[in-house]
């Protein structure tokens, strides 16, 4: 329970007043938040955590399980002796989409952010929607919200194909490229369960600029950051700087207004276009959302400042798929080279740390990852985070630096084969004045943990965190 995902719909349930309970192998900070509505926390996760429950009175608990669990779980090896009804998390994130109209976005890249915004959105103009997103919502300052409003807004994830599940009133595809490599073949069985996915919404919108989807979709309405006259909703950047990006905004080839969005980045304002879109679709009147897009904030761990230490500013970022890097380095450097940032001060330099996360995700996507990562000014690389997967012979962030030198031999990037040398890395390579970027979804973003727990440094302080 102590997952992003997880952790939110034991929230809502919890606040919807049903007998929730829950076990992760460790306390998480989601766990930690969820004490106070009277969740029953488990820090183990053993067969006699039924009996505690039978001892409450709860004899027959409906289990659900994320696709993290694995078969030898002693809790889930026990409830089914006990012949206990056992959901996948999808099944319960479906069945909460089925009790009221919802928004559930979807996409190979995007989604927590734009399921953010559309729920920012929503909640600025008083709509007060039902949240389920894999991030912190900062408005909310959690990553489930239990609204009053009519609306329920859902992140889809596709990475083991249960979105298909998913029954909603208005489907969201941000993108479309091949991950999840352990899940799926290849690419077209990638859009296979998208189409699945599309056709059970009652309504679909799309991103227009993406190729994919432009090839293999029918949508009943397109968004765009290019092309005003064959989109439905649009917004073509006027100027992009490094701590906000100004754009005309279109909808069905006229211009409507302009925006000033507090976000950095072409692919944030694709974001924020597609929430806007959402929001229009589900009847939200324009000036309300045009004044509303000056309040929008990013997900946690989505460029994320942590904290300054001697002189470096501290970023954690989520991104972990070539296509993420690339577009957070973009920015990242964009704040560098238009001597404008939403952090405390305009950094000088790009330090990248970067964690390839999953064995089958470095091997696939080496060669794209080697293309990103060469426009930082200087690059560590943790050890791969397994995230569950066994080691392949071979595949390590050593052969990646290899692969980095080829595309770019003057590149700086050093290796760590620990956390804690990677710690002292970058203690030695960073400058002050230095942007000290720690991309990836495992526990490099524990970094600014490590460097200020060394008593060398100051206390984290509050930012906005920007999109990626």
């Amino acid at each position: 329970m102590g997952g992003i995902g997880m952790s939110a719909l034991a929230l809502i349930l919890a606040e919807r007043g049903h007998s929730v309970s829950g076990s992760d192998r460790k306390l998480t900070p989601a766990m930690q938040a969820l004490e106070t509505k009277a969740i029953v926390l488990f820090e183990s996760q053993i067969s006699n955590n039924f009996d505690y429950l039978k001892a409450l009175g709860i004899e027959a608990p409906l289990v659900v399980v994320s696709t993290a669990i694995p078969d030898t779980n002693p809790e889930l090896i026990e409830a089914q002796r006990l012949d206990l009804t056992i959901w996948h998390r999808s099944d319960l994130l479906a069945w909460l989409i089925e009790q009221q109209p919802a928004i559930a976005v979807a996409g190979s890249h995007g989604k927590t952010t734009t399921s953010t915004l559309v729920t920012t959105l929503l909640a600025t103009v008083g709509e007060d929607p039902t949240a389920v997103i894999g991030g912190v919502v900062p408005c909310y300052g959690s990553n489930g919200h239990t609204g009053n409003g009519r609306l329920l807004v859902a992140e889809a994830d596709e990475s083991d194909g249960s979105l298909v599940k998913f029954k909603a009133s208005l489907g969201i595809i941000t993108n479309l490229e091949l991950d999840h490599t352990d899940h799926y073949r290849n690419l077209d069985d990638l859009i296979e369960t998208m189409k699945t996915f599309g056709r059970g919404c009652k309504r679909l919108l799309i991103n227009q600029d993406d190729p994919i989807l432009k090839e293999h979709f029918q949508a009943d309405a397109c968004w765009s950051v290019q092309n005003f006259e064959t989109a439905d909703y649009a917004a073509l950047p006027v100027q992009l700087d490094g701590d906000r990006t100004i754009a005309n905004y279109f909808e069905h080839g006229q211009q409507v207004g302009q925006i000033t969005l507090p976000l950095p980045g072409l692919h944030n304002l694709s974001n924020v276009v597609a929430a806007l879109a959402a929001c229009r679709i589900e009847g939200i009147p324009l000036d309300a959302l045009l004044s509303a897009v000056t309040e929008l904030r990013s997900p946690g761990r989505r460029f994320d400042f942590r904290g300054e230490w001697q002189d470096r500013q501290v970023v954690d970022d989520y991104a972990h798929h070539p296509s993420e890097v690339q577009a957070t380095l973009t920015m990242a450097q964009l704040m560098v080279q238009s001597g404008r940032s939403p952090l405390p001060r305009t950094p000088k330099r790009l330090l990248a740390v970067f964690q390839p996360h999953r064995y089958s995700r470095t091997q696939e996507f080496l060669n794209a990852f080697a293309q990103a990562l060469v426009s930082a000014d200087a690059l560590i690389l943790a050890p791969i985070y397994g995230a569950g997967e066994q080691p392949i012979e071979g595949i390590n962030s050593e052969l990646l630096a290899r692969s980095i030198r080829l595309v770019d031999p003057n590149q700086s990037v050093f290796v760590a084969s620990t956390m804690q040398e990677l710690t002292g890395l970058v203690k030695q390579h960073s400058e002050p004045e230095d942007l000290i970027l720690a991309m990836g979804a495992g526990d490099v973003n524990s970094l600014w943990e490590r460097l200020s727990q060394q008593g060398i440094g100051g206390e984290a302080s509050c930012s906005p965190a920007i999109a990626a």
